[in-house]
């Protein structure tokens, strides 16, 4: 039986009324102090786990989360979170054994971040699961329960993150307001939030370094002690971003000491301080600013998650996981299969899946290709081997073909490795190799040097953030010159984010355009099983490829009525839920039930596939999206030459819609759906639902 809150806070309450006030401000910093005098050990709260244990030695590196979210598999992202969650108890079972309490070695994990990756420009969108707060919430549910578990005790503890309305740009985080209107909130910002508590019951929450209209979002009254705890009635404990209590006085000069931050975070919910200022609680109490009474009430909510995770308890299964689970066999095979799911193909002219046979010599291009950086993305872990791009080609052909490697270029620089020589030193190389090739593997793109969390990348354009859609430096110009040699040309793209070729995806020598994302370990396996046919592409786009940035919204600009899928204007590149297979599927059927769909899928083509099913809706209401909304989606294993029934539910409440006081209703009289393997065509199969 699951030990609730209720049991766990019951406990909690009796092991914290044993503290002093000294030892109880020294439980609400996140690297906690020992009590030795009641055998409790010292504690840090801080771990990561966005796609696999990070920064804790070896572990199996999963692809980047919004690489997991374009599989559209809750079932692959639950066990991938499994995956994870065993390792980070085997882990700290050993460390605890060796009295290695430190960060990184923790229980309490501070994943996922299921903020909206609204503008693609946004250096951590990488660490996202896309644009759809309906698709953002399905997948970061299936994350929550994967890591949490079903047992009496929570596996580790999930953190939902960053509440709320946090995406960017990140060189202003620290002092950012972010204003955004009570539908956009509502509708856009925070469902997922409220699905990780009511769905998955996340044990913790983060506040983001924002603020949001107004109020710092670690105090921000409206968000934690109104929505959060009241609407939302969350139990679980709320933890700062590190050092983002600082900022509420030192930046957004919301208050004008530590002391009046941390009596303010007591008051409003917060009970974490992951910074350096949880002591300034004794200067508050001594001011009257907060009472002990608040602050026992955060330590309570502390220890009921350390409860709920067994760490006073001896009857608790998860402290018998052995070390050697780590990066397993079993795990690892989980890793390439993710890997195979996420990975989408934007164009394919029919030269993909390549023939072995036809191929005596392959030159591999380009600043990804042995690049591990590019496979791991940020937040990562340390795998024990890597495929890059390159050498999972290499092993594909090995002894049937020559494979050629050229490094072409730097990922942003003019010279890819010496000043002393002249720029774009590398180029001529990549030139006669492709000279000497059947075909050329361009693999360009971003790696977390330039893409990711401001400090935590060297971003030369924007603390993490894309100035634009393009590729950096010289990559276009590399592409172009292998390009004018007339070999067909592969183009590899490792990114967390949507990329733009400018242009180049129109041009008759570029044959296939994959989109890898940031795919973890074992990408180059993953890449060379689908170039050579081995399985088929089956990933989807979690987020708009727009062409340019022409024409979007401004990036601070925290309005939704412009942006993703659901109300841009725009001619795009490739749309969300957008991916190829070497399939010819079709829904052949619809029928509606109850708001349950039959589907009869059929694949007509000579590859076994998997497809992804996607549901939207278009209401007519004044309030809902100008285009639609997905609603639904289903990943479907369908044979070759033959057809495949399923069913496929939508939820009533999912066909409401948000007016301009934030409100959920249902207004309007018809709601059509429309189901297909994309986004709404003419050619799409509808069916009518009655909403009175």
């Amino acid at each position: 039986m699951t030990i609730t809150h209720k049991t766990a806070k019951e406990q909690a309450s009796k092991i914290v009324a044993q503290m002093t006030l000294a030892e109880k401000i020294s439980q609400i910093d996140f690297d906690s102090s020992a009590i030795e005098r009641l055998d409790i050990p010292h504690y840090n709260y801080w771990n990561e786990a966005l796609h696999g244990i990070a920064r804790a030695g070896v572990a199996t590196v999963f692809p980047q989360a919004i690489g997991l979210a374009a599989t559209f598999d809750e079932t692959l992202v639950h066990d991938v979170a499994e995956v994870i969650s065993i390792e980070g108890r085997a882990k700290y079972n050993e460390y605890a054994k060796h009295g290695d309490r430190d960060i990184y070695k923790g229980l309490t994990f501070w994943s996922p971040n299921i903020n909206l990756f609204r503008d693609p420009r946004w250096g951590r969108g990488q660490e996202t699961y896309g644009e759809d707060p309906f698709l953002t919430a399905q997948i970061g549910v299936a994350f929550i329960k994967g890591l949490q578990g079903d047992g009496k005790y929570l596996r580790l503890a999930a953190c939902a993150k960053h509440f709320a309305v946090h995406s960017g740009p990140e060189e202003d985080r620290h002092y950012f307001d972010a204003v955004v209107a009570p539908k956009d909130l509502n509708e856009f910002y925070l469902p997922q939030f409220e699905a990780a508590i009511k769905e998955a019951d996340v044990e913790s929450f983060m506040g983001a370094y924002n603020a949001v209209n107004g109020q710092p979002a670690c105090v921000n009254e409206e968000l934690i002690a109104k929505t959060l705890l009241g609407k939302w009635g969350f139990e679980g404990h709320v933890v700062s971003d590190y050092m983002a209590l600082e900022d509420v006085h030192e930046n957004h000069h919301y208050t004008k000491t530590a002391a009046e931050t941390m009596a303010l975070a007591m008051k409003i919910g917060t009970n974490l301080c992951a910074g350096k200022i949880s002591d300034a609680l004794f200067e508050a109490v001594g001011k009257g600013l907060v009472t002990e009474a608040e602050i026992t009430e955060s330590v309570i909510k502390l220890y009921t998650t350390r409860v709920r995770l067994g760490m006073f308890a001896d009857d608790n299964e998860y402290d018998q996981i052995p070390y050697e689970v780590n990066a397993s066999a079993e795990h690892e095979a989980l890793s390439l299969k993710a890997a195979e799911k996420s990975i989408v193909l934007l164009k394919n002219d029919g030269i993909l899946p390549l023939s072995k046979s036809d191929l005596k010599s392959v030159a591999v291009i380009g600043p990804t290709a042995r690049n591990i950086g590019a496979l791991e993305g940020n937040y990562a872990g340390t795998a024990n081997r890597y495929a890059t791009f390159v050498s999972g080609i290499q092993h594909a052909l090995r002894d049937q073909a020559k494979v050629t490697y050229a490094l072409g270029c730097h990922l942003y620089n003019d010279h890819a490795e010496s000043t002393l020589s002249r720029a774009n030193e590398r180029e001529s190389e990549a030139i006669i190799a492709a000279e000497h090739a059947d075909l050329a593997v361009i693999c360009v793109g971003l790696d977390p040097t330039i893409e990711g969390e401001q400090g935590d990348s060297g971003n030369v354009y924007g603390s993490g953030d894309k100035p634009n859609l393009s590729l950096p430096g010289q990559q276009k110009r590399l592409i172009e010159k292998v390009l004018a040699t007339g070999i067909p040309v592969i183009i590899v793209v490792a990114a967390g984010s949507a990329m733009s070729l400018d242009g180049l995806e129109e041009h008759a020598g570029v044959k296939a355009i994959v989109h890898a994302w940031y795919p973890g370990s074992h990408g180059g396996t993953a890449l060379a099983n689908l170039l050579f046919g081995k399985v088929s592409p089956s990933g989807k786009l979690p987020l708009t490829f727009y062409k340019n940035t022409q024409g979007l919204p401004d990036f601070s600009d925290y309005d939704m009525s412009e942006r993703t899928y659901q109300n841009t204007q725009l001619d795009v590149l490739y749309p969300f839920g957008y991916g190829l297979t070497y399939g010819n599927a079709a829904i052949k059927s619809v029928q509606l039930d109850d708001l349950t769909l039959t589907i009869t899928a059929e694949n007509t083509g000579a590859y076994d596939i998997e497809e992804v099913v996607q549901v939207y809706a278009k209401i007519d209401s004044e309030f809902a999206p100008k285009n639609h909304k997905l609603v639904a989606f289903k990943r479907v294993a369908l044979p070759k030459n033959q057809e495949m029934t399923f069913d496929l539910s939508v939820r009533a409440n999912h066909l409401k819609v948000v007016n301009t006081d934030g409100e959920w209703l249902v207004d309007g009289t018809k709601a059509i759906l429309s189901v297909d393997f994309g986004q709404p065509t003419l050619e799409s199969f509808k069916v009518e639902i009655d909403l009175n």
